[in-house]
């Protein structure tokens, strides 16, 4: 984790602490946490995963929405995602360079597949990675679930982006400076800088990746 994902977290756990009306004391005596893990976070230690579990049911969240924002915030809310939800398969999307795909085509007439624990009020599309310039994550021929309503970017969070001109592509968002990186065991694929300042259209955020053995 980073010196910038250490503030995200820090503003995630205030977040939280606002909205219940507690402290740190508070938050960290009623999780078992030991007493100034948070103030010790302020000083520069990195959370661990394992105490972000710890502390998370005190704050009413989740330890994943802690560490990286993702699925719901409140755990209220993390106990309805549980109902499997039919998700469009609506095409293929290039993990390398841009390719013409009909994956950025929004519409309910294609096949579906049951998907389990996605959140409430996203919109979702499944689609088929080609190519391997994302494969750590999603190696070729694997199906990833995307959000369409969550474009809002955040580091490390991996998105479809579009070129505008009916291309799309699969990759991680990275910060300082922005760009779109791949994340591959093949070293020919560079990261895509936006030109000028000006961010390309992002389609949806990448939830979940998985791939049949």
């Amino acid at each position: 984790m980073t010196e910038n994902t250490l503030d995200q977290i820090l503003n995630r756990v205030k977040r939280r602490l606002d909205v219940l009306g507690i402290s740190e004391h508070a938050a960290e005596q009623s999780s078992g946490a030991k007493i100034g893990t948070i103030r010790n976070w302020r000083r520069g230690a990195m959370p661990r995963i394992e105490t972000l579990k710890v502390i998370a049911p005190a704050l009413k969240t989740t330890p994943q929405w802690l560490a990286y924002e993702s699925g719901p915030e409140d755990e209220h809310q993390a106990a309805l995602i549980a109902t499997p939800r039919l998700v469009p398969k609506i095409s293929w999307v290039s993990a390398g360079a841009f390719a013409s795909t009909d994956a950025v085509l929004e519409t309910d007439d294609f096949d579906t597949i049951a998907v389990n624990g996605l959140p409430e009020g996203g919109k979702y599309a499944a689609l088929e990675v080609i190519g391997d310039s994302m494969d750590r994550i999603s190696p070729p021929e694997s199906v990833i679930i995307v959000n369409l309503r969550d474009k809002r970017l955040v580091t490390n969070a991996c998105y479809i982006i579009q070129d505008g001109e009916g291309g799309a592509t699969y990759k991680r968002y990275r910060q300082s400076p922005d760009r779109f990186e791949p994340v591959s065991t093949n070293a020919k694929h560079e990261p895509i800088f936006p030109e000028n300042d000006s961010m390309p259209e992002i389609f949806g955020r990448v939830v979940r990746s998985y791939i049949d053995m």
